[in-house]
């Protein structure tokens, strides 16, 4: 686990919790630090290149009576841009017009995100800072994060600051295939069922070929 995000989630009662359970001493070396400003982790070409590979992820944030709300955000590969190693974005499309994590994170900025690739047993944590910028006030960003021939309308863009990251283990991880990875996968099987099928045939052909020569009248 990187040390920074242990450093964030190890709290009293993470830390009280791990003695009850026995793991207190595999975490010994672990710090609290609840916002170790300035020493945010960059994302690596590894964390870059998993992030945007993704279509989808979680986005957690905490409300004003200390709630936490997760919602699921989806979209085409790569919609959640890495715009540097310390900042995400994305565009922020009209939905169903509650605006629970818009208000959340207005007045707590504080977000975690989860990143799964259930094929391949992975996941990506992170926490993060949000910020909320209307799409009229900076064309420029909105024009930036746009999904190329996603019709929705862009209402906001969403910019997080990554503090902390960590990679899970992925010993609990179901896994799980898109369409697409499944057609991937299968795309060998279906040729060499198509073949086989085209040898059956020929090999019908023939057999229904040397009936009708043997059942011919012999001069």
């Amino acid at each position: 686990m990187h040390e920074k995000y242990i450093e964030i989630a190890s709290t009293p009662s993470v830390r009280a919790a791990r003695e009850h359970y026995g793991s207190a001493a595999q975490w010994a070396r672990a710090r609290h630090s609840p916002d170790p400003t300035g020493r945010y982790d960059p994302l690596g070409p590894a964390e870059q290149a998993f992030i945007a590979a993704r279509d989808g992820f979680y986005l957690a944030s905490v409300s004003q009576t200390g709630w936490p709300y997760v919602q699921f955000r989806g979209g085409p590969a790569g919609f959640l841009r890495v715009i540097d190693a310390q900042t995400l974005g994305f565009a922020d499309f009209r939905g169903n017009r509650q605006y629970i994590t818009t208000g959340n994170v207005e007045a707590n900025d504080r977000v975690s995100v989860f990143l799964m690739d259930y094929a391949h047993r992975q996941r990506l944590k992170i926490f993060g800072r949000a910020r909320i910028v209307d799409a009229a006030d900076d064309p420029a960003l909105q024009e930036r994060l746009a999904v190329p021939g996603y019709a929705a309308r862009i209402e906001r863009v969403v910019l997080i600051a990554v503090v902390a990251f960590d990679w899970n283990c992925p010993q609990h991880i179901t896994p799980r295939f898109t369409q697409a990875e499944l057609e991937t996968a299968l795309a060998s099987v279906r040729d060499e069922m198509a073949a086989l099928r085209r040898e059956n045939e020929r090999l019908r052909f023939e057999a229904n070929a040397a009936a009708a020569r043997k059942e011919e009248p012999h001069a």
